[in-house]
């Protein structure tokens, strides 16, 4: 009994020893710096908003060291360091890193009395990134981390329709926005002349509505509107339904079009054949005339006067020649023979021959070409 009343003993000891270390780290863990913030740590915005950042703390009886606060960007890669983008530390806000993601960035509280949140005006696509609060107060530290997507969102889409509106055929409405942040949802709808066609199948990805054997039924105002977490815009088209065009008329002015322009191609090759033979033709005829026609003769005068200065001769004073003998007479032999020898001490033989008067009438010969 004395041994069964020592190990009840031992034991509620030990019970009560537990229960003291479990309310004392209880206590600790409850007094400790403690960041209070509540709400998703997922903010989606609109480019050019403004966003806030919270980050409220609850500092602990025995932190009684400096207050540091500090908001970090952090890098997606683990391996590199965080950038610090504002910090409180001394009772003075002080700016880091980039200036056009610092300047925008500041605290929209008193640091000092427990609010350490942020805000950043007219946010960027680039300012998408996951932020960290730091809040220190020796010994008590604690942390929070706010992931910001900054969406762009989608501008006024367009509509239109590809291929033709004929009646039996299929009809493809297509929307498309330019601008925005994906994820971008298409959706159609009819304004007029009742529900979406029972053919038709749209795609929510790339803005395609499809219609099936289109037909007058389907005729009518359809709207798109593409949309984002962050926007919505839209469109619409007025749809028709036209008759089919003739094909067999279609296929038979094709046909008789390429007909006529294979004749033309035609004409235009025979004529430059025929040219080509006419040019080639002239140039024969011209060749052959030029290889029949004759020499022309050298004129009299030109022989008697290349022969007499070829003799060194000097027409006597008051002597009159012609480049042709006709009508005039043959000086012999022996007067040459006296004209030369009298010549030869520098005086010319007189003639034998009287000398008529008046010149002999001159006629133009055409063959020679000069008169005689």
């Amino acid at each position: 009994m004395v041994a069964l009343g020592k190990c009840l003993t031992c034991s509620r000891l030990q019970l009560a020893m537990m229960f003291v270390i479990t309310v004392n780290l209880t206590t600790d863990v409850t007094v400790a710096m403690q960041i209070t913030s509540t709400g998703s740590q997922t903010i989606q915005r609109a480019q050019g908003e403004t966003v806030m950042l919270g980050c409220t703390y609850t500092p602990a009886p025995s932190d009684t060291g400096d207050l540091d606060i500090e908001w970090l960007s952090v890098h997606p890669d683990m391996t590199q360091k965080d950038q610090l983008v504002i910090s409180y530390t001394g009772g003075q806000k002080l700016h880091y890193g980039d200036p056009g993601l610092s300047k925008r960035m500041d605290f929209t509280g008193d640091p000092a009395l427990g609010d350490a949140s942020v805000s950043i005006s007219a946010v960027k696509a680039s300012d998408t990134a996951t932020y960290q609060c730091k809040v220190k107060k020796a010994p008590g530290v604690d942390m929070r981390k706010v992931t910001l997507v900054v969406m762009v969102p989608p501008s006024v889409p367009k509509c239109w329709v590809e291929g033709g509106e004929e009646k039996g055929a299929d009809v493809s409405l297509r929307c498309k926005s330019s601008v925005g942040s994906t994820p971008l949802n298409y959706v159609w709808t009819r304004e007029s002349g009742g529900a979406i066609p029972p053919t038709a199948t749209q795609n929510s990805q790339t803005g395609e509505l499809m219609i099936r054997n289109h037909s007058e039924s389907y005729m009518g105002n359809y709207l798109c509107v593409v949309s984002n977490p962050v926007g919505k815009e839209q469109c619409k088209y007025t749809l028709h339904a036209y008759n089919p065009p003739n094909k067999a008329g279609i296929i038979a002015a094709a046909v008789i079009g390429a007909l006529l322009l294979l004749l033309l191609l035609l004409l235009l090759i025979w004529l430059l054949v025929c040219c080509c033979h006419k040019r080639r033709y002239e140039k024969e005829v011209a060749h052959e005339i030029r290889e029949d026609a004759p020499a022309p003769e050298s004129r009299p005068s030109s022989r008697n006067s290349s022969f007499r200065s070829a003799l060194g001769f000097r027409s006597p004073p008051g002597a009159a020649y012609s480049s042709v003998r006709k009508g005039q007479p043959k000086r012999t032999e022996s007067d040459n023979r006296s004209f030369y020898t009298n010549s030869s001490i520098g005086m010319p033989a007189p003639s034998k021959q009287k000398a008529p008067h008046l010149p002999p009438v001159l006629k133009y010969d055409s063959s020679n070409g000069y008169p005689v």
